[in-house]
């Protein structure tokens, strides 16, 4: 295992960015950058041993100072949609930026932690290496309470796995969803839309929501709709049905009641992604009990890294997380935390080749 350390660029106030890229022994290489404490390039083989970028990005610090669409962000303090932009804990209300139709809550506002300074810490053992981002998010930051110690741990390991460790902890009571946002392409960064990759769910339900997108506190079986991944299909065969949930979408950007059978400090394998021109196939494993399937509806025309001209559905998320507008719905596992107890979740993306 190998890590290089390089420059990445300035932002607007004049912060130095710096890139890290961990390399394990099969060339598999991911980048990383203390901007955010974003990933920035996940490099992986194909069928043929050729190995290409498969996350959309930008090529320095500045783009991803705007990144609309989110690109490679680590999301919080709130992951996802909060319904009326506001939330109540003990009978106290706390108001937060109306960034999202004018009247929701989106990935927590407009300075979400995809754009912080991060500390950093690399840790190296035989068969993996591990880089930790860690701040301080104070009281009253993005409108939540609580001084809340907030850590992501990225690790790659010889397995051709990126592993990714959420740990935050508050010291009053309050909202913690943390997720990743990295829009996967599986044939290549630069190669157009990825309706012809393959996805696979591990969720009988999803959580069905208004028109601005806020889940209604049902659920809903996803048997006979377009929303059925439980046998996998591709991204493209039910994406345009009239079907009103992806209407009011535009495509999938849904959250999925996800099979989790698990013991307690394990993960289960909850979807996959493949790519079949390439051979390359992930998997996604967790212990959180969603996971936003995201079609990058809301891409438009713009220049990402090498030039490469991203558009509507050139990417593809997996947000694992706790469910949209969770501290606001009973029937969810509340995202209030209380203080001094930890949100400790992990993901990992595995990747391999069929």
């Amino acid at each position: 295992m190998s890590i290089v350390k390089q420059s990445f660029g300035k932002t607007k106030e004049g912060q130095k960015a710096t890139l890290y890229t961990i390399e394990n022994k099969n060339g598999m290489k991911v980048s990383f950058c203390d901007y955010g404490a974003l990933i920035v390039g996940i490099y992986v083989p194909d069928r043929n041993g050729k190995i290409e970028d498969i996350a959309l990005g930008y090529d320095d610090v500045s783009g991803y100072e705007d990144n609309g669409c989110g690109f490679g962000s680590f999301i919080g303090r709130h992951a996802n949609r909060i319904g009326g932009a506001k939330f109540e804990i003990d009978g106290k209300t706390y108001e937060l930026a109306k960034n999202d139709n004018g009247i929701n809550n989106l990935h927590s506002g407009p300075v979400g932690y995809n754009h912080m300074m991060y500390d950093v810490e690399v840790f190296t053992d035989e068969d993996s290496t591990s880089i930790a981002f860690s701040r301080m998010s104070p009281d009253g930051e993005q409108g939540f309470p609580g001084d809340l110690d907030v850590t992501v741990t990225y690790t790659v390991t010889d397995d051709n796995e990126l592993a990714i460790e959420y740990f935050a902890v508050s010291d009053k009571k309050t909202v913690i969803n943390l997720t990743n946002h990295t829009y996967f392409n599986l044939a290549g960064q630069a190669s157009g839309d990825i309706l012809d990759q393959e996805v696979w769910v591990k969720s009988d339900k999803i959580t069905p929501t208004d028109r601005f997108l806020i889940p209604t506190g049902e659920f809903m079986d996803v048997t006979g709709t377009p929303m059925d991944f439980r046998t996998p299909k591709k991204v493209g065969k039910d994406i345009n049905a009239d079907f009103e949930p992806l209407k009011l979408a535009g495509g999938y950007d849904h959250n999925y009641v996800l099979n989790l059978d698990i013991e307690e400090d394990e993960m289960d394998l909850v979807a996959s992604l493949y790519d079949e021109k390439s051979g390359r196939f992930m998997e996604v494993y967790t212990d959180l009990p969603g996971m936003q399937l995201y079609s990058g509806n809301f891409m438009r025309k713009e220049t990402g890294k090498d030039g490469a001209q991203y558009d509507r559905r050139h990417g593809i998320c997996f947000e694992t997380q706790f469910f949209p507008n969770a501290c606001n719905t009973p029937a969810f596992e509340s995202s209030i935390f209380d203080a001094d107890v930890p949100f400790d979740y992990c993901t990992v993306y595995a990747f391999s080749v069929k």
